[in-house]
């Protein structure tokens, strides 16, 4: 009995200690799988924070705005001297080539009073707009002129170029899933209907963006550049000027004076044949009248 009872002490203690073993051999796995979980979130945490850092000590490349520039520059020259110097500016320009220089437009006009003006419009390469700004004040004043304004005028067109591209982008996306419908022919006659409605649409609109898109690109690249000319003998002309003026106008005057003259007699004088016909009549019935009572 009491090596019985030795043994059964003995097995309790045995399976207390293996039951004490599985419980701990337990907590650690569990342990170790929990610190295992916790810490994947930490190291990716940290991974960020690394990545977060490093990229905001990179520093990000910015793009260039894109600035569509008008250049005007204003010259005051002798009346003559007007024609041969936009004639010259515009051989300037042309001695550039029609990928850096461009005449848009030239006109002139005068007056008999000495006074002339005259523009000229030019689209010249971004990069040398003012370069040739500065050359074409020095012609002028190489003809005895000078240059009376200068004004710079710039407009920002960086937004509305990003815009316009990733409009065209989703355009073209979605015109391409529109063909794949059509070329696979999935769906019904409806659908496929209105897919090509919608290619179509979409297709004007791609070109419309395009356009856009380059009149844009083309306002940035090319500056324009606006001159124009005006006479020295522009404005009052002091003492002489009003006389002058007014010996001048002496021919005018006459001219609408006779003008009014024959306007009058053209409507007045059938009036007054008429009425001297009138009055004569009178003056024969009363005649008439006068004779028939002497008669009587």
């Amino acid at each position: 009995m009491a090596f019985r009872s030795s043994l059964l002490l003995v097995s309790a203690a045995a399976l207390a200690l293996a039951a004490c073993s599985d419980n701990t051999a337990s907590e650690t796995t569990e342990a170790i799988t929990t610190a295992d979980i916790a810490e994947e979130p930490a190291m990716e945490a940290s991974t960020a924070d690394s990545a977060a850092e490093a990229s905001s000590s990179t520093d990000i490349p910015t793009a260039a705005p894109k600035i569509a520039y008008v250049y005007s520059y204003g010259f005051r020259v002798e009346r003559d001297a007007i024609a041969p110097l936009q004639e010259r500016h515009a051989d300037m320009c042309a001695n550039l080539g029609p990928l850096t220089c461009q005449v848009r437009s030239m006109s002139q006009s005068g007056a008999d009073d000495d006074y002339g003006y005259g523009e000229l419009e030019l689209s010249v390469a971004a990069d040398k707009a003012r370069d040739f700004g500065r050359k074409l004040a020095g012609a002028v004043e190489a003809e005895g002129g000078e240059q009376v304004s200068s004004t710079i005028e710039g407009e920002d067109l960086s937004k509305q170029i990003v815009d316009t591209e990733a409009r065209l982008r989703s355009r073209e996306v979605l015109r391409d899933r529109l063909m794949e419908v059509l070329r696979t022919r999935k769906g019904s006659v409806q659908e496929l209907v209105e897919a090509e409605r919608g290619v179509a649409q979409v297709n004007e609109e791609i070109d419309q963006a395009r356009s856009w898109l380059q009149e844009m690109r083309g306002r940035v690249a090319f500056s324009r550049i606006t001159v124009t000319y005006q006479s020295q003998g522009a404005g009052p002309g002091g003492f002489v000027e009003p006389i002058r003026r007014a010996v001048s106008s002496i021919g005018p005057v006459a001219g609408n004076v006779i003008g009014g003259l024959i306007l009058l007699l053209t409507i007045f004088a059938p009036l007054g044949l008429i009425g001297y016909g009138l009055w004569r009549l009178f003056r024969w019935l009363r005649r008439r009248e006068d004779s028939t009572a002497n008669k009587d």
